[in-house]
């Protein structure tokens, strides 16, 4: 079973995503960053199966490395509107996990929000995709973008969306053997946090980078040396946190000739990028499949 093509027509994806840029602009006083990025999907996912249960009971199957499941945003998204839908239904939800884990590419929230788009039909809670978003931002800042389904200029800590139609390269996508704590970078004394404001007419123009970057590159040599064997084929460059690290080429066979040449001992994708979420196209074709 592969990343990108249905396994069946019950399954629902949730799609990685890449922060385009990530710039920290302040800091609120309950510590929380200001941000602004952007935000664009891949067409390259996790895979959902929902099995409606009369019992109430939340149930996950399928293994998910070192997350057990009532930590797990698939359980917590289930429970969070199971209690304010004040429904009795519960669920099964396989998971198939095809996102590298504390990559940058937001598995964790895509799923919690595949959860909540999916429960909302099979429960027929009947919420609105911005009240879902509300709810998913309890779960995670980049939860709501993935509710919503479209490519987006992101501000605030990162709820405010402005939809942007972008290029849809392929990109290569290099995963390093290590994982990074969020709050270990966004707490740095060394991280900038009073970036100028950027526009969107800025950051076409190819105003961005991610201030994140040196940080991440100063503690964790892995990503470094990532990022500086990819800038020898294209720009390299951070997804949020880290540690994944991507270029953007103009076709399929340029980013698989680049994919083909990394270190064996090395892990990578490619995958095209989506102004659309995959959730969407699902969504869209939703039928009822459980009485």
């Amino acid at each position: 079973m592969d990343a990108v093509t249905p396994p069946d027509a019950t399954a629902w994806p949730a799609p990685a995503k890449l922060n385009l840029m990530l710039r920290i602009v302040g800091r609120r006083a309950n510590g929380y960053h200001l941000l602004q990025t952007v935000f664009q999907f891949l067409e390259y996912n996790d895979w959902l199966w929902f099995e409606r249960r009369a019992d109430g009971v939340i149930e996950r199957q399928g293994e998910v490395a070192g997350v057990a499941p009532d930590l797990d945003l698939i359980v917590r998204a289930a429970r969070l509107l199971q209690q304010v839908a004040k429904t009795s239904l519960g669920a099964t939800i396989r998971i198939d996990k095809r996102v590298p884990m504390g990559g940058g590419l937001g598995g964790g929230s895509s799923d919690a929000a595949t959860v909540l788009v999916a429960l909302n039909e099979y429960w027929r809670t009947g919420l609105t995709l911005a009240e879902l978003a509300e709810l998913g931002l309890q779960l995670g800042a980049d939860v709501p973008v993935f509710i919503h389904g479209h490519a987006a200029w992101a501000e605030g800590v990162g709820e405010r969306l402005t939809p942007i139609t972008l290029e849809e390269p392929w990109f290569v996508v290099l995963i390093p053997a290590c994982s990074i704590a969020t709050g270990v970078i966004f707490n740095d004394p060394e991280l900038t946090r009073n970036s100028p404001l950027l526009t969107i007419a800025d950051f076409v123009k190819g105003a961005g980078g991610n201030d994140c970057a040196a940080v991440v590159y100063r503690r964790y040599p892995q990503v470094a040396a990532a990022a500086a064997w990819l800038a020898q084929h294209g720009a390299a460059r951070l997804t949020g946190t880290g540690a994944g690290v991507f270029a953007a080429f103009a076709d399929v066979a340029n980013a698989r000739r680049v994919l083909e040449q990394i270190p064996a001992d090395w892990s990578g994708f490619i995958a095209r990028g989506c102004n659309h979420s995959p959730l969407h196209e699902r969504l869209a074709r939703t039928q009822y499949e459980f009485t």
